[in-house]
């Protein structure tokens, strides 16, 4: 089993070949339960207003690279500000 540095540098090398689970896992792990489910999309709550936004969308079983991306940007933001 992976650890979440782990996940997060494969994430980091290829944006665009991630499993929409995967994401989910480590979205959970930095932002808690999501606020929306039950659609194509899953939106998890951050402690700041705007971008980066962590909106995740499930596309055939993959996330959106785009989307891999926002993620990362914004687990930087949250690291940057609360020092972890």
């Amino acid at each position: 089993m992976k650890n979440i540095k782990q996940e997060l540098k494969e994430l980091r090398n290829n944006p665009k070949d991630v499993k929409f689970v995967e994401l989910c896992k480590i979205c959970e792990f930095y932002f808690g339960k999501p606020r929306q489910t039950g659609t194509s999309h899953r939106i998890y709550k951050t402690p700041w207003q705007g971008d980066p936004r962590v909106n995740i969308q499930n596309y055939k079983g993959k996330a959106k690279a785009y989307q891999v991306k926002q993620v990362l940007k914004a687990i930087e933001r949250l690291e940057v500000e609360h020092g972890t």
